[in-house]
């Protein structure tokens, strides 16, 4: 006995994003198509035509490209000099870093890398209590012989 979805079979409900008219019995006919971005010169170059819903990380990485190009790959006159030597080498130390990270995670048992990352998550905002703890004290005592002298 074949199952039937009342949901999809209703004429009267609405499916926005359904490849035919609701009301409209006979053949279906399938309209999705996936959209990729066309090549334009120079500007894209670097894309490699990889599609935006790769990763939003992506998407930053074509924007912060294009601002890049606009600006004739120099930084702000304002930064430091480091700051202007990694500027346009950022993105790919960035995706290394991240890229070196998650391999490493990947190549770990998952109770592992759980522990590693929960061990991070306690450990952090419990340095920083103890950290704030040492300084109030210390204001305390700076206060206290200031007071006293």
């Amino acid at each position: 006995m074949p199952s039937i979805s009342l949901v999809n079979s209703s004429p009267i409900l609405f499916h926005p994003f359904s490849p035919s008219k609701p009301c409209s019995k006979g053949k279906k006919t399938n309209s999705f198509a996936p959209i990729k971005g066309s090549m334009r010169g120079s500007a894209d170059q670097n894309f490699s035509g990889r599609l935006v819903d790769e990763g939003m990380i992506i998407l930053r990485k074509r924007i912060h490209e294009m601002n890049m190009i606009e600006r004739n790959y120099e930084p702000p006159s304002d930064w430091m000099d480091w700051e202007k030597r990694y500027y346009t080498k950022y993105d790919s130390i960035i995706c290394e870093a991240v890229g070196v990270l998650q391999t490493q995670l990947m190549n770990t048992r998952p109770s592992l890398a759980l522990g590693a990352m929960a061990l991070v998550a306690i450990s952090v905002p419990t340095s920083s209590a103890v950290l704030f703890f040492h300084l109030f004290e210390l204001a305390k005592a700076v206060l206290a012989a200031a007071h006293l002298g």
